[in-house]
């Protein structure tokens, strides 16, 4: 049996202001295609401004998105080739 090594590179881009932070995931595949999902998280005006966990709960909601793009893309085209109707286990 043959291995062979593929990775996949994410970016994520983040836009803030002072209570909104915006994450933006991209993933490209093999095949030349994209993935992209959003992430948003909301800052109360009451809590201190910590940029780095608006970033990591924008950043976590846009890969869980990409995520199940991801499981989505996958089970359908495993029921494109086999002709049956299978499902992404969810948590």
């Amino acid at each position: 049996m043959m291995h062979t090594a593929v990775g996949w590179h994410v970016e994520l881009e983040f836009e803030e202001d002072d209570l909104h932070t915006r994450a933006a995931a991209l993933v490209r595949l093999p095949d030349g295609r994209e993935v992209r999902a959003r992430g948003h998280a909301s800052r109360h005006f009451s809590d201190s401004n910590q940029p780095r966990v608006g970033e990591e709960i924008a950043g976590a909601r846009a890969l869980n998105d990409l995520a199940m793009q991801l499981l989505t893309k996958a089970h359908d085209e495993i029921d494109e080739a086999s002709g049956r109707t299978s499902r992404p286990l969810t948590h």
